[in-house]
């Protein structure tokens, strides 16, 4: 039988679906020679290659992988930068087979959960619009914020790309009388900026945000910024369910070991401030 040619990239650990149709649309993609068109079905014994490269198809399903990873601010969602600025991939484990899938984006200033797989349909479903996944995220707002703006946030204001709101909004108690205000909001879609646009659109400034939810899967209090912990297969299936896939029944971690400890986050701390001090060296040398 044959499938859309995007879901075969994908299945293939190429990248998300919606990456693969740029791909195809660049023209980097060719089905038995001829240039491939978004659209196009292939079937399992056509040969298609991508940059010329012949695709591999997989003989046995890959165990499905999840890595939990804690963004820093100053990171980009690429997996290379032009002028050289670090990205989120550059500190992921080695995958022998396929490449790891980021979930979803986060701008350059935004930090907190980020999630990669090497399976092309969770991260396609993951991110989907129809699948209503929600997103969590902590944000510190600039300016007066009076009920009447949060029900407005509540019920929808329109932006650029539509109309778009907050699913809810949750206050964080303040003693101090600084102007800046903490909120958590959650919300089932991911288009660009969308958090800081809504709180935008009513006149005040986000000066920090951070997810902390994705999925139902919170971010590990305990995971240093710049460091990934790899799922188990509890949480895996958590995410699998959430967007109607069938559980996986293995794992490639070993549980016990892959617990958070105090040696391991040591180790990890020690990592993540050696790359800042190299990336804090390197700036002040150019």
């Amino acid at each position: 039988m044959s499938e859309k040619l995007q879901k075969i990239l994908a299945n293939a650990g190429m990248g998300s679906r919606r990456e693969m149709e740029k791909w195809i649309e660049q023209g980097r993609v060719s089905v038995n020679g001829n240039v491939a068109t978004l659209g196009e079905r292939a079937e399992k014994d056509d040969q298609i290659r991508v940059d010329g490269n012949l695709l591999q198809t997989r003989t046995e399903k890959e165990v499905c992988r999840v890595l939990m990873y804690n963004k820093p601010e100053g990171e980009l969602c690429s997996r290379k930068d032009p002028q050289g600025r670090p990205t989120v991939f550059d500190r992921l484990p080695a995958i022998k087979q396929g490449r790891w899938i980021a979930v979803g984006r986060l701008d350059i200033n935004t930090s907190g959960l980020l999630l990669f797989t090497n399976d092309g349909e969770l991260a396609n479903r993951l991110m989907h619009p129809r699948h209503n996944v929600v997103r969590e995220y902590a944000v510190r707002v600039f300016g007066e914020v009076d009920n009447a703006m949060l029900n407005r946030l509540k019920r929808g204001v329109k932006l650029e790309d539509g109309e778009a709101k907050f699913d809810t909004i949750r206050p964080r108690p303040s003693d101090d009388e600084s102007i800046n205000r903490w909120y958590n909001v959650t919300l089932a879609e991911g288009r660009n900026r969308e958090v800081r646009r809504l709180w935008e659109s009513q006149g005040v400034q986000v000066s920090r945000l951070i997810r902390v939810n994705y999925g139902g899967l919170e971010l590990n209090k305990r995971l240093p910024q710049g460091a990934w912990l790899e799922l188990e297969l509890e949480p895996i299936n958590k995410l699998r369910q959430a967007v109607q896939l069938p559980a996986e029944t293995e794992s490639v971690i070993n549980e016990r070991r892959n617990k958070l400890d105090h040696v391991r986050l040591s180790r990890m701390r020690r990592s993540v401030k050696k790359h800042r001090l190299h990336k804090n060296k390197g700036e002040s040398a150019q």
